[in-house]
């Protein structure tokens, strides 16, 4: 029900060798558990764990059993995210995944390894999200293809826990569009929610708002002291509910369990917005039963701890409330 992403680890980040295995150790993991989390998600890319020929990169393959054995240890349940591939980066123009069948045989052929890697693992202790935050033009390319993949990996797990969510980024606003394999109670529905996007990923650098001066505020007038009307929408604990009814509505009449599987603020630039959010955001995952895990654990960005395992208090005590 509560978890936090292990990202910048073996996804999204130029380390390696020592550095890479230095940046997540048991200790980590001991820390979460100690914190109150119950789960994390480990975000692994393509490039990280196989070469261009498709050939494991041993030492990333090794870091990630460590990392389930250390849970197993904590009595952590983890969620594998296949988070980007070399065909599909969700901020990418071009995304050949969409266009080449060649590419969606290789993501199953590499689910296919991962599932060679991790079958051992119990049912109840590791999920797999096969695909995260797909961007097809259409989301029937999407439904396409999670079926294909749904489908494979049935023939070789047929209990395993699958995680999927919606066509453009997870978004709960198209969860409406998203079709679920028929009678197969072992998948949860994930979207990510990182609405309003001005506190969340104000001036983040690969955004529009990289250059954004405004005075962001929450709950309330986004930011204030502006006459510019798309910056003068009211946010709050009812605009975000609102917002995430579509996910609600799909769990509930597919009677499958619904996770919010990444959401946080970048950086600390409006604290005391960014709490308020926070609060409002895990009152209504409570509130709908909704599991949840925050993006990030640790990172300078959105990290619960810093880059010197600072915690950030006020934030995970949010978090790890019941």
């Amino acid at each position: 029900m509560k978890g936090t992403n292990l990202g910048h680890w073996l996804s999204q980040s130029k380390q390696r060798g020592e550095e890479r295995q230095k940046f997540i150790m048991e200790r980590d993991i001991q820390f979460i558990d100690s914190l109150g989390f119950d789960h994390i998600r480990l975000p692994i890319d393509e490039e990280q764990m196989w070469d261009e020929n498709e050939k494991r990169h041993e030492d990333a393959f090794a870091l990630m059993q460590n990392c389930l054995e250390w849970s197993r240890k904590a009595g952590l349940r983890v969620i594998i995210d296949l988070h980007i591939l070399r065909s599909h980066y969700f901020n990418a123009a071009e995304k050949p995944l969409w266009t080449k069948v060649e590419e969606q045989d290789k993501l199953i052929r590499l689910w296919k390894d991962l599932s060679v890697s991790l079958r051992e693992w119990p049912n109840s202790m590791v999920a797999y999200e096969f695909m995260n935050e797909p961007v097809a033009d259409d989301a029937e390319q999407w439904n396409v293809l999670l079926t294909r993949v749904a489908d494979s990996i049935r023939k070789w797990e047929p209990q395993r826990v699958m995680v999927i969510g919606s066509n453009k980024w997870q978004s709960a606003a198209t969860f409406d569009q998203l079709r679920i394999p028929a009678n197969d109670t072992n998948i949860v529905l994930s979207f990510h929610f990182y609405e309003p996007m001005p506190l969340t990923h104000y001036q983040a650098g690969w955004t529009e708002f990289k250059d954004f001066k405004g005075e962001v505020n929450y709950p309330g007038q986004i930011v204030l002291n502006t006459n510019d009307p798309k910056f003068q929408k009211v946010y709050n604990r009812d605009t975000l509910l609102k917002m995430m009814q579509k996910p609600i509505h799909l769990a509930d009449s597919l009677k499958l369990p619904l996770y919010c599987g990444e959401f946080g603020v970048y950086k600390e630039f409006f604290p005391a917005a960014k709490l308020a959010w926070y609060s409002d955001m895990v009152s209504i995952f409570n509130q709908y039963n909704i599991a949840y895990a925050n993006w990030n654990y640790k990172s300078d960005a959105f990290g619960i701890v810093d880059e010197n395992m600072t915690p950030l208090v006020p934030i995970i005590k949010i978090l790890t409330k019941n």
